[in-house]
């Protein structure tokens, strides 16, 4: 099993979206990372084939997604950024509905859902309203409508968006669990939520593909390129706003600072080893944020 994605490009209207994106997935489960604007959710929606890309090719074990259809379609699984739901309709109902639209049959559905339900710890909820649950559970009900086809193919758009730090623990794990075997490409621009189940990282930036490695690799890539350094307060401010700072700690003494930078920042920075969050820094060359 295969999906082989060959130098795809989108623009909209002058903007380029996807600029020559190049990947060959295998099972596994892919962290598609880059920060809001990188094409992230257009590179899903081709995936998905929902659009066309300006140019390039998508096959599934050698052939065009666009041509193989409907059969493609029954092996992807695709959980978007917002997915739709009728407020009114129970858990149970919503997803009998999903797998009428997938065309199941009645008797497997019935299974399916059952065996969904409780790996996603919605099974004594099955008769709540979608609209009573919480966002992480409307969020493991999204996960439960997308493998109901048993896909081969799992696309998980910012599925962990909103969600509250135990929430996001409990998503993490949950995929990890179900994307055993499969193809998984998991979007998000939260750097932790990918660190501890992604078998290796795609770093998209301005559409390109800029980095695909493992975390150690993608780390072992910035060693000699972060610095903390002991700054006054005053003296931390004008660093912060001509260095990458992925970390500011205020103490008794001053700032200890956390500096990226190819270079030695200064006489008295020492070289520290980065993190994952350092590394999609250096990369991207964003400053640092709450969210990483």
């Amino acid at each position: 099993m295969v999906l082989d994605i060959d130098r795809i490009s989108k623009c909209y209207k002058e903007k380029i979206v996807i600029n020559q994106f190049s990947a060959s997935l295998q099972p596994g489960v892919y962290g598609l990372l880059g920060p809001n604007g990188a094409g992230k959710t257009t590179f899903m929606r081709m995936v998905c084939g929902l659009i066309r890309p300006d140019s390039g090719s998508i096959l599934y074990d050698g052939k065009s997604i666009h041509d193989l259809g409907e059969q493609y379609r029954k092996v992807l699984g695709y959980l978007p950024q917002n997915f739709g739901y009728y407020p009114s309709f129970t858990v149970q109902r919503y997803m009998e509905y999903i797998a009428s639209l997938k065309g199941l049959n009645v008797n497997f559905s019935k299974r399916k859902i059952n065996e969904l339900l409780e790996v996603v710890g919605l099974q004594e909820l099955r008769k709540s309203k979608i609209s009573s649950l919480s966002g992480g559970m409307r969020q493991r009900l999204g996960i439960a409508q997308s493998m109901l086809n048993e896909p081969n193919v799992l696309i998980l758009d910012e599925p962990t968006v909103g969600l509250d730090p135990s929430e996001r623990v409990k998503f993490r794990n949950l995929i990890s669990t179900i994307s055993q075997g499969k193809i998984t490409i998991l979007s998000t621009h939260i750097v932790s939520d990918i660190s501890y189940i992604a078998d290796e990282i795609l770093l998209v930036q301005h559409g390109r593909l800029q980095y695909r490695g493992n975390v150690q690799q993608l780390t072992t890539k910035v060693e000699g390129k972060v610095w903390e350094v002991l700054a006054e307060n005053q003296q931390a401010n004008i660093i912060a706003q001509n260095y990458i700072v992925s970390n500011m700690h205020h103490i008794s003494q001053g700032v200890i600072l956390r500096i990226i930078s190819n270079h030695q920042p200064f006489p008295q920075a020492k070289p520290v080893p980065p993190t994952l969050e350092e590394a999609y820094l250096f990369y991207t060359g964003e400053r640092g944020n709450d969210e990483l």
